[in-house]
Order: C-alpha cells, then sequence, then structure tokens
C-alpha cells in the first residue's frame, strides 16, 4: 500500500473549482478513491450531484477520461468501456494497461441504477464501482432512497405527528454486492481516508469487477454545518451506524473495530433530518435505533470474526 508521501506525489483527478457545495462528501470520496488507482484511468459518472456540478458545459473538472451517462446504467456504460478495451487490447491496438471506473450516488446504485451494477457485476467486467452513499436523492430535492436511514425525514418521508420520518431501514447494498461472489467489496468512510485509499488501491488491483461503498455525508441533505462533514462521517463508523469492512474472496473482515461503540444518539442529534426523534414522547424511537443498530453491529462482528464467506460463494 501506498505510503502517505507516496501519495501527495500521485496526481489530483479532481480538480478544484467544481461547483459541489462546501463540504461535500462527494468531491472528498472521488478524489480519494482516484489516489487508489494508480494508472491511467477513464472514469463514468450517473445523472448526480457529482455529474452537474463537475461537468457543467464548456467545463470539466476531471482531470481524466470522463462520461456521463444516464441515471440508471453507469455500470452498463463502463462495462462496455471495459470490453471495448480488452477487444482493442487482444487486436494488438491498445498496449497500454488501463482502469475503469464508475462513480453513482446511492439513488443511481441503490435503486434506479442495481439492475445495471448487478448485471456488470455478474458478468465480471475488470472495472471498478464507487457509491458515494449521502442517504437520498440529494440532487433532485432530497427525496428518500433506499439507502436512507431509519427515521429520517425528507422530502418524500416527512416527519409528521403519525409518522417519524423513513419507516424502512437501509438497504445493505455491500452485502448484497458481495454475494455476487466478486473478488472485491468494501466499505469505507470520507472520515478515513487513509483505510478508504488503501481499500481503492486493492479495487484497482483486483482482476474482476470490484465494488466500494462509500459514506459521503451531505450537509444540504442532512441539515448539518458544511465543517462538520467529516465529523458526521467518523461518527458514522464509531457508532456503528456505518461499519468499515472488506470482502475478499468471499471472506469478511472488519477494517476497523471501536473498542467501545458511542451512543447513535450522538450522531443523530448533530443532524436536523433527526431532530424530530428528540422532542418529548419518542424516547422509544430512540431506543428502538439503538437496538437496531447495536444488533446489525453483533451480527456483522460475529459474520467477520467466523471468518463467513458470502452465503454464494463457491
Amino acid at each position: 500500500m501506498a505510503s502517505l508521501k507516496e501519495l501527495t506525489h500521485r496526481p489530483d483527478l479532481l480538480t478544484g473549482g467544481h461547483r459541489l457545495c462546501a463540504g461535500c462528501g462527494a468531491s472528498i470520496a472521488v478524489r480519494q478513491v482516484l489516489l487508489g488507482a494508480n494508472a491511467p484511468v477513464v472514469a463514468c459518472s450517473a445523472t448526480s450531484c457529482l455529474e452537474v456540478s463537475t461537468t457543467p458545459y464548456p467545463y470539466s473538472a476531471w482531470k481524466t477520461p470522463f462520461i456521463h451517462n444516464a441515471f440508471e446504467n453507469a455500470a452498463a456504460t463502463i462495462a462496455g468501456v471495459e470490453a471495448a478495451y480488452r477487444a482493442l487490447k487482444r487486436k494488438g491496438k491498445i498496449d497500454k494497461d488501463v482502469k475503469f471506473v464508475a462513480f453513482g450516488g446511492d439513488g443511481g446504485t441503490y435503486d434506479i441504477g442495481l439492475q445495471s451494477l448487478s448485471g456488470a457485476m455478474e458478468r465480471g467486467h475488470n472495472m471498478v464501482y464507487v457509491c458515494y452513499d449521502n442517504g437520498a436523492y440529494m440532487n433532485t430535492g432530497i427525496q428518500r432512497s433506499s439507502a436512507t436511514p431509519f427515521g429520517a425525514s425528507t422530502t418524500t418521508s416527512p416527519a409528521g405527528k403519525m409518522v417519524p420520518g423513513k419507516l424502512q431501514w437501509r438497504k445493505d447494498l455491500a452485502a448484497i454486492v458481495a454475494d455476487h461472489c466478486v473478488p472485491y467489496v468494501a466499505q469505507a468512510s470520507v472520515s478515513h481516508w487513509k483505510d478508504l485509499v488503501e481499500k481503492a488501491e486493492k479495487a484497482f488491483a483486483v482482476d474482476g469487477p470490484a465494488f466500494l461503498n462509500v459514506l459521503a455525508p451531505c450537509p444540504r441533505g442532512w441539515r448539518f454545518p458544511n465543517e462538520k462533514t467529516i465529523e458526521l462521517a467518523k461518527l458514522a463508523v464509531q457508532t456503528g451506524y456505518w461499519p468499515l469492512f472488506e470482502v475478499e474472496d468471499g471472506v469478511w473482515r472488519l477494517s476497523f473495530k471501536p473498542k467501545d461503540l458511542k451512543p447513535i444518539a450522538e450522531w443523530l442529534k448533530l443532524q436536523g433530518r433527526f431532530k424530530h426523534l428528540f422532542k418529548p414522547g419518542k424516547e422509544t424511537l430512540l431506543e428502538e435505533y439503538q437496538r437496531l443498530v447495536s444488533n446489525k453491529w453483533q451480527r456483522l462482528v460475529e459474520r467477520c470474526e467466523a471468518g463467513q464467506p458470502s452465503l454464494v460463494s463457491g
């Protein structure tokens, strides 16, 4: 794995001056992931905050070949480019090694792009797919997605007198992709940059598909001050809401284990989307939230300690 000194000499493939919000976790995630490529790379992005804010015609913040595709087909697009590259390499028309990466938000990955992602993973394309998970459809108005946490208030799951925000728990997309028997899957956070860059290096190095699910807090959608992005991302890890783990060839491993998990309320109370959970009479909801997080964390720990392979691993 690259040392910090070596990383400082690698080019930054996403330049500053783009139009993403101050404190946006997406740009942090992209820059850290691309540091792990350490080779010529072709990138694509689904329609998203990332795409519309880094490529307003005629400008681009990308210092690498970049393809914009539809909301639902980032994985299919980069898979097609990778297949064309392999064909040209077999014919001797290309002799350099090139990496391929697709970026998508949780709306374009967990939901509308899941079919495209699943197909690319199953077919075995030599590519990396990165989901920057900010927990809602932020680009189109902060609508809930299947990555939105339980209890979060969004424009399509508003908290009111009868409904306490979103009623469903977040989909476990990393586990779903791991059960495609791909060589490498990892969950990471922008707060733990060394862990993320090392996981990106592993993802780009494997022969076959790899998937990275990266927590990328959104100040606008989560309702917190711009300067708190890394603090919120770190608390998500420390409370067990967003565990850091990797699945290599079907074997699960925790890459960070807090000595003692912090109460989930410490993470929730810093976000305006959860302020309704702290009103009088909502104590049982907070207790239920803690129970859900604790139970899910314990199941993950047991799975990793057992070295348990994915359910359909050969």
